[in-house]
């Protein structure tokens, strides 16, 4: 069982910088309220399938903590069965921790925010209101305007004209890109952080006319003026044999200024082995494309631009082995430098990435990342979870066709769909109530009061519903089963789908709202809490 640590004394253990990891498992919209400084964010319906990458050594002091102490025990729980052999509860929760007076901050990926705001401040990073941009493009002025966020979410909206130009991938590019130092370049994402980032590698790069878009597509927005959907500007053009020389020289460069070390083949295989005994994070930080054809065995993908939007959501540990790897040593190289300088200690590359691996004899693996780049904004996606099959041997499963029968039979099962709110507001099985995951064990009496209800347990892939399904059994339930496959087998054969929240009183507090989909006040909060992370860094 879990032992408990009072406020006063995880306090000490962080100020210590001692190697532990502490995980909110609240749901993103408590979070974003309210937390601790240096808490990873984990919905307490996502440790299964995402902790173990998290937090890789299984030996590591994982705090896990919530508003109040309820679900914690019951998350503590999981780990212990996902083998964590020391697990602690918060003491009272974030609630006491607040009572008692020690700081909290509000956000999410606030470590990350806090650096692009940083480098706003210490570089001195030139901004371009949307209104200027507008404004110079109107004149006919020659402006190169580059996207530093993925390609979907370039595709999906993004300023008329820019092309796509992820972060991890543009000191590899760029040279071919924008062969002109002396261009104007204007970078830009969603709000302010990528796009600083981005600006800033370019200025180390040497581009001397170079801005970041203040405020990204949410202050394009607010400018009154229209975004572009569908962009099809996603090609990088081929990287020549010049550019690639330009590219690492900067890689060996930064490499030599922010401290990255670079691991030999046999060097990286005897860090892999203390991995039963200390943190280590291997990561591939190429585009998914080029992970599939052939990565590093035991290395998981994560593409450098996000591996520094979102470090509190790779790595727990921030005193852990983190290691990079590409096809060379530019890419690789980029992520380490942002890593070393946002503090991690022990940051290193693969000295010629997959081409020395290969080279040295050693087998590639093909194939995507089972879980990918995944956060608390998103869905669960693949892979199967610890403990999957443990739980799917407790429960019976059933198809689509029966689920269908029984709830149209005289006396229907209570129907539960256990993913997050947006995935039940997308399509459910008709009549089923939302119960979310997190809170299952805690609010199930509300539906089933008698241990003898039926109950059909659901969720979008079928994967969480056997996790909750063996949960209930737990309980005590003695009547559940499982949608096999979830409602991805359902909308397969041909039954009907409810949409919306029917049901759902309060307003849920599980899926954040991001970018452009904001709403006004939402988005001139956000932003001005973003901006004023920077304010501490400012001299006077």
């Amino acid at each position: 069982m879990a032992q408990t640590i009072t406020a006063a004394a995880l306090k000490s253990l962080l100020d210590t910088q001692a190697t532990c990891a502490l995980i909110d498992i609240r749901e993103p919209g408590e979070y974003n309220d309210s937390h601790i400084p240096g808490a990873s964010l984990v919905p307490r319906r996502q440790l299964e399938f995402r902790l173990g990458r998290l937090v890789p050594y299984r030996g590591t002091h994982v705090i896990v903590c919530d508003d109040d102490g309820r679900r914690a025990p019951l998350a503590a729980a999981t780990l212990e069965g996902m083998g964590f052999r020391q697990v602690a509860v918060l003491d009272g929760g974030i609630n006491r921790w607040t009572t008692e007076g020690y700081p909290t901050e509000w956000g999410v990926n606030v470590p990350s925010k806090d650096f692009g705001e940083k480098m706003q401040v210490v570089h001195h990073i030139a901004e371009m209101h949307p209104e200027e941009l507008a404004a110079r493009r109107r004149r006919g002025e020659k402006i190169v305007l580059l996207d530093s966020r993925t390609p979907e979410e370039h595709r999906r909206v993004t300023i008329p004209g820019s092309r796509s130009a992820p972060n991890g991938e543009v000191a590899m590019h760029i040279a071919d890109l924008v062969p002109d130092p002396e261009a104007t370049v204007v970078v830009h994402c969603a709000g302010r952080t990528r796009s600083i980032v981005g600006a800033r590698l370019l200025q180390r790069m040497g581009f001397s006319k170079v801005f970041d878009l203040r405020n990204g597509t949410m202050g394009w927005l607010m400018a009154g003026l229209e975004l572009e959907t569908g962009s099809t500007r996603l090609a990088l053009p081929e990287v020549s044999t010049a550019g690639l020389t330009k590219a690492e020289a900067f890689a060996a460069r930064i490499a030599a200024e922010d401290g990255v070390r670079a691991l030999s083949i046999v060097a990286l295989q005897e860090l892999v082995a203390r991995a039963e005994r200390e943190n280590v994070y291997l990561i591939d930080v190429r585009p998914t494309e080029e992970y599939a054809r052939g990565h590093i065995p035991g290395f998981q993908w994560f593409p450098g631009g996000q591996a520094v939007q979102r470090a509190d959501d790779l790595v727990a540990v921030k005193n852990g082995h983190v290691v990079f790897a590409c096809d060379g040593r530019v890419r690789a190289t980029v992520a380490a430098s942002w890593y070393r300088q946002m503090g991690f200690p022990n940051v290193y590359i693969v000295d010629g990435g997959t081409t020395a691996w290969a080279a040295s004899g050693q087998p590639l693996v093909s194939g995507e990342s089972p879980g990918g780049p995944r956060g608390y904004d998103e869905g669960i996606g693949g892979g199967l979870p610890a403990g999957y099959d443990a739980a799917k041997a407790q429960v019976e499963l059933i198809t689509p066709a029966a689920l269908d029968e029984r709830r149209k039979g005289a006396s229907p099962p209570v129907i539960i769909f256990v993913d997050t709110s947006r995935d039940f507001s997308n399509g459910h099985v008709p009549g089923a109530r939302w119960v979310p995951r997190g809170w299952l064990e805690l609010t199930i009496a509300d539906g089933a009061p008698s241990k003898d209800t039926p109950l059909i347990v659901t969720c979008a892939s079928g994967l969480s519903s056997v996790l909750a399904g063996a949960a209930l059994k737990a309980l005590g339930y003695q009547r559940v089963s499982v949608l096999g496959d979830g409602m991805a087998a359902w909308i397969r054969a041909g039954l009907p789908v409810e949409q919306g929240l029917s049901g759902v009183m309060n307003p849920p507090n599980d899926v954040l709202t991001m970018g452009t989909d904001r709403t006004w006040a939402e988005a001139i909060q956000y932003l001005r809490w973003e901006e004023e992370l920077g304010k501490k860094y400012e001299t006077h």
